[in-house]
């Protein structure tokens, strides 16, 4: 006779990464693909969330999922049906839009940043990885556009042997997307310099202004316009996972970078509501 008790939901007990009571209302609507009630669901929608903000903060491999969290499978077969339905680019942009009317802008920008950053491979990505000549790193670039106060408006991943230049049009294409083709002028760095680059923007009714270092350089001064993107890298830079490239599809790695804007904007953005701040 069996006498094996039924395995119970695991319940977490609470983690630094864990998402507050206050993130947790604003984003559910997005995350429930599914009402929270329905039968095949094991772990509530809420513990899978923090489970994969752990991932995301921590940079542990997925097998080493705390054993007070869901069992890794079910928060990475969740995140893939998440980053499928596209929910995380579509709270950012609705967080962008909502932190920019605070802060007195139109919520659809005019102007944004260019840039891209090199992440180092691992075994799991080397296979997709390319040779940056300028890092002198293997690994995979995370092209990305920010608004002037540093937003994620859009961003796609490639192999790091890609120039910037190259892929101008696909960065230009994905922020008119998003943006309802609001955006006018973008500022970049020397690596978007040339006709390619121009002529590709120019495609999607956006301008390049480089912003040459030659120019801006007397001792140490920030890059003007330019330092907003480097901001945002260095608050990417509070996300282990994203350290390197340990992701096998470069569309997990994208999904990633969007999440750890989405838990640094909804952070920013509750921390507003309950100081009663706005100066809109």
């Amino acid at each position: 006779m069996n006498t094996r008790k039924s395995a119970k939901p695991r319940v977490s007990r609470g983690y630094p990464s864990d998402v507050s009571d206050e993130e947790w209302a604003l984003v559910t609507p997005y995350l429930t693909l599914m009402t929270e009630d329905a039968p095949q669901r094991e772990y509530p929608l809420h513990t899978i969330f923090n489970a994969l903000h752990w991932i995301v903060r921590a940079g542990a491999p997925w097998r080493m999922m705390p054993k007070y969290l869901p069992p890794w499978q079910t928060v990475y077969q969740q995140t893939q049906r998440w980053h499928a339905a596209g929910v995380f680019e579509q709270i950012v942009h609705d967080l962008c839009a909502v932190l920019r009317f605070v802060e007195g802008r139109n919520e659809q920008p005019t102007a944004a940043i260019f840039d891209s950053r090199t992440l180092q491979s691992t075994p799991e990505s080397g296979e997709r990885a390319g040779y940056d000549g300028a890092k002198r790193r293997n690994g995979s670039k995370v092209h990305m556009a920010v608004d002037t106060l540093g937003l994620l408006l859009a961003l796609h991943v490639s192999p790091a042997d890609q120039q910037d230049r190259s892929q101008v049009e696909e960065l230009a294409r994905k922020v008119q997307e998003v943006t309802g083709e609001s955006v006018e002028l973008a500022y970049v760095d020397q690596g978007y310099s040339g006709a390619q680059a121009a002529e590709a923007a120019a495609g999607h009714g956006i301008e390049l202004e480089v912003v040459k270092l030659t120019e801006a350089k007397r001792g140490f001064v920030l890059l003007p316009r330019r330092w907003v993107v480097e901001r945002s890298f260095g608050w990417l830079a509070r996300f282990r996972r994203l350290a390197r490239d340990y992701e096998r599809l470069p569309e997990t790695l994208a999904g990633m970078n969007v999440l750890a804007f989405l838990i640094v904007m909804l952070c920013r953005l509750v921390d507003i509501i309950t100081s009663g701040r706005t100066n809109a």
